[in-house]
């Protein structure tokens, strides 16, 4: 029974397919085969490390207005809505303020004030230099012109700040007609992303009521853990990768590496711009920041030219003209598609850069059999 046991496990031993390990086997390559493998020379280079950093598309805060009315008022008219574009300047909506009334009725008023201020003062010069009329009485009437003046002054820099334009402060002098209607403009081109306005709604000066972005230049926001934060310089060159956008290039500088870390999550901002001409990058994507270092020159191969194979690295050495044999090598960083080589081969040798899985195929078939 005991030998028994002995022959049928001695037997399996002898059924189980051989591993050939590195150096074991050799494959010759036939024609067909060849035409499936990429051979190259290892050399070394240098590659750069690749610092991958999740990140987001936001809006380019010095690109974005936040647009308001300039006077207390109710909204009579609303000539832009979401989503559309406008240039500087345009009329967005309109109001109707009792606020702009007075302020136009004060300007009226000391306008008319300095008029008659100045009427005087003629006069009474004519009287000074007739000798009829005192210097001091003179002066007197020129300090009460000079008030005057001062207050036109003021209440045309206030008409100002309620939104009126040297046109309109034009206008209102000559026709003296007091005009309640305020636009709300657009103070950038841009496109309309907000809107907070309704007809009839009361509105005052501190509301934004539209807020206008110029989406032809977005920002690329990412967090970079402060252990990796040095290698991050302003003006660096930077890529992104958007999965919304596949196979669209995508490339600028850092224009911003914060100073400071975040105390709660121990990261350092970085801040890219993206040009956005055709309008394909949208807010709040989501996409990959991606920060090259320089590395020192090493040999290197690309991930398919790799085995895995019993827990170990190979990669297939020609040692023949259409002859690869099997090698253990030693593996260092990864770096993009690429994967240093740090012990097994030398620079020079030449080694299956594509096509290796067939290569490999064809040794396990040889094996098996």
């Amino acid at each position: 029974m005991l030998g028994l046991r002995f022959f049928v496990l001695t037997l399996g031993l002898s059924l189980a397919p051989p591993i050939a390990m590195a150096g074991e086997l050799s494959v010759h390559a036939s024609p067909a085969l060849l035409k499936l493998v990429t051979v190259a020379e290892l050399q070394p280079q240098a590659l750069d490390s690749v610092l991958d950093l999740p990140a987001r598309v936001v809006l380019d805060q010095s690109r974005v207005a936040r647009i308001g009315a300039t006077v207390t008022g109710r909204v009579t008219e609303i000539h832009a809505v979401l989503g559309q574009s406008v240039k500087k300047g345009e009329r967005l909506a309109q109001l109707n303020s009792t606020e702009l009334s007075l302020a136009q009725s004060d300007y009226l008023k000391a306008s008319s004030h300095v008029n008659l201020r100045r009427i005087t003062v003629q006069r009474a010069e004519r009287l000074f230099s007739d000798g009829i009329l005192a210097e001091a009485e003179l002066q007197e009437r020129q300090a009460v012109l000079n008030e005057a003046e001062v207050d036109l002054r003021a209440a045309e820099d206030r008409l100002r700040v309620l939104g009126m334009s040297e046109a309109d402060l034009e206008r209102l002098a000559k026709q003296r007609t007091i005009y309640s209607y305020s636009p709300v403009t657009a103070s950038i081109e841009g496109v309309v992303i907000e809107t907070h306005i309704a007809v009839g709604q009361v509105v005052q000066p501190a509301d934004a009521l539209y807020t206008v972005a110029d989406l032809s230049q977005l920002w690329l926001v990412a967090e970079a853990p402060e252990q990796q934060a040095h290698w991050a310089r302003q003006g660096d060159r930077a890529f992104a990768e958007v999965p919304a956008l596949p196979g669209v290039e995508v490339s600028g500088k850092l224009i911003y590496v914060a100073d400071l870390v975040n105390p709660e999550t121990r990261t350092v901002t970085l801040r890219m711009a993206l040009a956005n001409p055709k309008r394909w990058f949208k807010p709040e994507m989501l996409a990959t920041l991606k920060i090259s270092k320089p590395g020192a020159p090493a040999l290197s191969a690309p991930n398919q030219a790799l085995i895995r194979e019993n827990q170990s690295d190979y990669v297939y050495v020609e040692t023949a003209p259409g002859v690869f044999s099997l090698r253990q090598v030693k593996l260092g960083e990864e770096l993009g598609e690429r994967r240093v080589l740090l012990e097994g081969v030398r620079a020079g040798e030449r080694i299956v850069v594509d096509g290796a899985f067939h290569v490999n195929n064809e040794r396990m078939r040889s094996a098996a059999q």
